[in-house]
């Protein structure tokens, strides 16, 4: 019967540390560096060009924030700011009610 010491945990497998690699396509070489990834901060579209008021009546404009399935895009993705993106939503709804953009994808 074997031992148990507390506080012990035996993973198993081949006496390697966590941060070990064994012998492989990759196991002697050093890793290469990767690229720095410097992500771009969003702005708004519409405090960029001064647009004081989301028009419904615009659809062309409306639909390059929603998506072919008929959803909202969210403002994390788009990049509008939260006044901007709040009137979005009134001229999407508004624009679906008087049938210039769809409510959902066509079946």
């Amino acid at each position: 019967m074997a031992t148990h010491t507390p506080g012990h945990v035996s993973h198993g497998g081949g006496g390697r540390g966590p941060g070990e690699r064994g012998g492989g396509p990759r196991g002697d070489r050093p890793r290469k560096p990767r690229r720095q990834y410097v992500r771009r901060r969003k702005v708004c579209r519409f405090c960029v060009d001064k647009i004081d008021y989301v028009d419904y009546k615009n659809a062309d404009l409306l639909k390059t924030f929603i998506l072919d399935r008929g959803k909202v895009i969210p403002r994390r993705i788009t990049g509008t700011c939260a006044r901007h993106q709040r009137w979005l939503k009134v001229a999407i709804k508004r624009a679906r009610n008087i049938a210039l953009l769809p409510f959902a994808a066509g079946a």
